[in-house]
């Protein structure tokens, strides 16, 4: 079965427009896992703009499923973060320091020698790596070259266009996946993944282990409530 990871970024960006502590970043993170969600996703960038470095530290102690921290790894700060709070999963992702949200995966060609060497860092303290890349064959053979554990699928291109042309635009992911599985790494996905376009995503994709969904999950709970709508996205992926 593939496993849901909860991205609460967003509930941190709600926290931090007002300060304080509400909603309570903690106790949502906590009941995701309560009501369902087998891992807690949270992408920390320089600018704390949402996810605070503090948090990552309040949370890996009080969380029962998996603990994943996305980030640049080429921001010091964040690869001893992760290597401080050492969590079950690090996904790298080539984030610039300002970026409003990851628009781009890898390339694990140009890259291969700064990710196997980063990647080799965190294996050596126990945490498995997944890197962030596009549904390009080529890159998808380079990541192997590099160590990595699990690729991740950026999935914008896939979510933007489903629905005017699912059947033509799962066809990159579909033959990712698949090369994935033969090259005996793990696939994980993410971005815009939704309701809507969850399910076809998940029949089409060969071994998928694990979606981090943020987004859309956290606007669809303003309507659906966070217990009822975390049992929607799990019923998307039976």
């Amino acid at each position: 079965m593939t496993k849901l990871s909860v991205n609460i970024n967003k509930i941190a960006t709600l926290r931090n427009s007002r300060g304080g502590n509400t909603p309570n970043l903690i106790q949502v993170a906590l009941d995701a896992e309560r009501f369902g969600a087998q891992g807690i996703t949270v992408h920390p960038r320089p600018d704390e703009r949402h996810i605070r470095y503090q948090d990552v530290y309040d949370l890996k102690p009080l969380l029962k499923t998996e603990f994943n921290i996305e980030g640049n790894p080429k921001i010091q700060k964040f690869v001893d973060l992760v290597l401080d709070v050492k969590p079950e999963q690090v996904t790298l992702v080539p984030d610039s320091d300002g970026q409003l949200t990851s628009d781009h995966g890898w390339d694990t060609i140009a890259n291969k020698d700064y990710l196997t060497d980063i990647i080799a860092t965190f294996k050596k303290a126990g945490i498995r790596t997944s890197i962030f890349v596009d549904a390009d064959l080529k890159m998808i053979e380079g990541a192997k070259a590099t160590g990595t554990d699990r690729i991740e699928l950026y999935t914008e291109h896939y979510a933007k266009y489903y629905a005017t042309k699912k059947e033509e635009v799962i066809i990159p992911f579909t033959e990712a996946s698949e090369l994935v599985v033969k090259l005996g790494l793990g696939v994980n996905a993410g971005h815009d993944l939704s309701l809507e376009n969850l399910a076809y995503f998940k029949q089409h994709t060969k071994n998928l282990l694990e979606v981090s969904i943020g987004h859309a999950l956290i606007s669809d709970s303003l309507y659906f409530g966070l217990e009822n709508t975390i049992q929607l996205y799990l019923k998307q992926l039976k």
